[in-house]
């Protein structure tokens, strides 16, 4: 009974993700927004929102690992493993402005976090801070892509069934979210394992399922700035909207354990860090990145489920990862692959 009600905990944050996402997609349309401000904010916090259901529940509930487990395996799980496997579906041209803008504030959101956790707890007045954060980057999105691309033509909408959508959306990821962390809970308990890992691990790759997904099928499709942006704008997001929201719901804050503190917070952070050397090293993910980024998750995740000591074979992937980047950054990576007709916008078009 606990694997079915895990297991319809997931389907349920899938469905009430792409409800979500198909209603504020509809709604931010029919007021003219454009896309770009569209995938920047509704896509990416559409995906991110059964993080938000999942932790928010958890930390009300005064499960704190798996609310911080949760953000901080589904960043690392972004960066690491969605990027990786769509690299090695096809090198990821990255936007100059992601590697310029984006990527920077992903690592500066990311040593925030440990900085304010840096006690043991993630308090109200953290999250308020890190809410601050959130409205600050949402601003800038918008702002910044005043001018760029104009909406595209809405034609007929029906701004009923978008709301319909929302509503209903809404109330699949509340409902996913409780069935999801129950079964949490009850795996942990039945297998002995702490609800820290079940949150680093299985919850994390619950919630990532829309990251996943959308990153893939972008880069399918030849949309890779999108596949890129999902990633690098979830991340954000978990951060300080996540987190921000589940630390003011919770009565007391959420508790940060000194084991997320010592190594998981520091993996998250390296995460983001390489990230910049490898973008900004002629804007390219290549696949031989790809492979490097999944090596550093498979590792990570071994860490994980055995319980190895933080100095793992992980720390040294993620010093090759940087050194790799930091080489390519120096020496150049050769012009940058022609786009296909229609695919997708320019990354220069980016804010």
């Amino acid at each position: 009974m606990t694997l079915v009600l895990f297991a319809l905990g997931v389907v349920l944050l899938i469905a009430g993700a792409q409800a979500l996402v198909r209603g504020a997609s509809g709604l931010a349309a029919a007021l003219g927004v454009s896309p770009l401000v569209i995938g920047l904010t509704v896509v990416a916090w559409g995906t991110s929102a059964p993080e938000v259901a999942v932790s928010v529940d958890a930390a009300v509930r005064g499960s704190g690992d798996i609310a911080v487990g949760n953000v901080v395996g589904s960043n690392i799980m972004n960066v690491l493993l969605i990027l990786g496997l769509s690299a090695l579906v096809a090198p990821l041209v990255v936007a100059r402005a992601m590697s310029r803008v984006h990527v920077p504030l992903m690592i500066g959101a990311s040593i925030l976090l440990v900085a304010l956790a840096v006690d043991g707890r993630v308090g109200r007045i953290d999250a308020a801070v890190l809410l601050v954060g959130f409205a600050a980057y949402t601003a800038y999105s918008m702002r910044s892509s005043r001018g760029g691309e104009a909406p595209r033509p809405v034609g007929k909408r029906r701004p009923a069934l978008d709301v319909a959508f929302v509503i209903a959306g809404l109330g699949l990821l509340v409902l996913g979210a409780r069935w999801l962390v129950n079964g949490a809970v009850a795996f942990a308990q039945a297998l002995g394992v702490s609800e820290l890992v079940i949150g680093l691990t299985i919850v994390a790759a619950g919630t990532s399922l829309p990251e996943i997904a959308t990153s893939v099928v972008a880069t399918l499709k030849g949309e890779r700035d999108i596949a890129v942006g999902n990633v690098v704008g979830s991340c954000i997001f978990n951060i300080v909207g996540v987190l921000g929201v589940s630390g003011l719901a919770a009565p007391d804050g959420i508790a940060v354990s000194g084991a997320v503190l010592r190594f998981d917070l520091p993996v998250m952070v390296a995460a983001a860090v390489v990230c910049l050397p490898v973008f900004l090293s002629g804007s390219i993910i290549s696949r031989a990145e790809g492979a490097l980024f999944l090596a550093c998750y498979a590792g990570y995740t071994a860490c994980c489920v055995t319980g190895a000591a933080p100095v793992t074979p992980v720390i040294g992937v993620t010093a090759a990862a940087i050194l790799w980047g930091i080489a390519r950054l120096l020496i150049g990576s050769g012009p940058r692959p022609a786009r296909a007709s229609g695919e997708g916008r320019s990354p220069s078009s980016l804010p």
